[in-house]
């Protein structure tokens, strides 16, 4: 009987823990879901906003200066776009990361708390990139403009991207921390090998090759010099040559026809 008896109390004592839980869990799921609703409409008034002002400042130029508008011409969103929804979805996981810390420590909050401290670091390297690109078409569209008459040109110009852009993209990888086991280390192997081919080709047995190298690289861009100043000077006197009046010609001596225009003048 006493068994029995204390069975229904621990029995009786389940159901008052189960209770006091679920009753201290609801009002728990209720700030949850209206933090969700309050961050969500926070978000979206977030996101018109900036995109206002980015277009208001003129977000787009600098997309078509660093060449992302022509990559997204088939896209759904312009750069604009793109950089709303990303703070969107931003101040969405914040309000997910307050929605879950009601409950207390939990993975998932851990989870979200470390996505959102990584994420300035994101937006700050994709910024890199941006900037990064835009300096390099800027720049190829310059060293493309002065050696656009020489044959190499249009490869030093590419050359010249190409550098400006790596850089750019290992300094946005550096500012995220990916992958930095391997960024550093290549971009060390690759100056040490520049340096190293400098040292041994320039300073060391290569000299001769490297010098009879240099040679033809120096005669042929003299030549082109040579080549696009004897054009510039054509195009100059041309354009000075068909800018001038013609002058009729006058009669030098006896037997000579004036000239159309003079004859009239002499007679009267």
């Amino acid at each position: 009987m006493a068994q029995q008896l204390a069975l229904s109390v621990d029995f009786g004592s389940g159901f008052t823990e189960a209770w006091s839980k679920i009753a201290k869990v609801i009002p728990q799921f209720i700030a949850f879901l209206a933090i969700l609703v309050v961050g969500w409409f926070v978000a979206k008034a977030i996101a018109k906003i900036l995109d206002r002002v980015l277009r208001r400042v003129g977000s787009e130029r600098v997309a078509e200066r660093s060449g992302v508008a022509a990559h997204l011409q088939g896209s759904k969103y312009d750069m604009t776009g793109i950089i709303c929804k990303v703070v969107y979805y931003i101040v969405l996981l914040m309000a997910l990361q307050l929605a879950f810390g009601v409950f207390g420590s939990n993975p998932i909050s851990t989870m979200i708390h470390s996505i959102v401290a990584w994420l300035p670091r994101g937006i700050v390297a994709v910024v890199i990139v941006v900037v990064a690109m835009a300096i390099a078409n800027a720049v190829r569209d310059i060293v493309g403009s002065t050696l656009s008459g020489a044959s190499y040109g249009r490869t030093v110009s590419t050359l010249v991207w190409a550098f400006i852009v790596g850089l750019g993209v290992i300094a946005a990888l550096g500012q995220a921390g990916i992958a930095t086991s391997i960024t550093g280390p290549v971009l060390i192997a690759a100056l040490a090998t520049i340096a190293g081919v400098l040292v041994v080709g320039v300073g060391g047995g290569l000299i001769i090759p490297m010098r009879q190298r240099w040679e033809r690289w120096l005669d042929g861009a003299e030549r082109e010099t040579a080549r696009l100043r004897g054009t510039a000077y054509q195009a100059g006197r041309s354009d000075a040559l068909s800018n001038q009046p013609v002058r009729p010609t006058t009669q030098t001596g006896p037997g000579t026809p004036p000239a159309p225009g003079i004859e009239g003048d002499q007679n009267r």
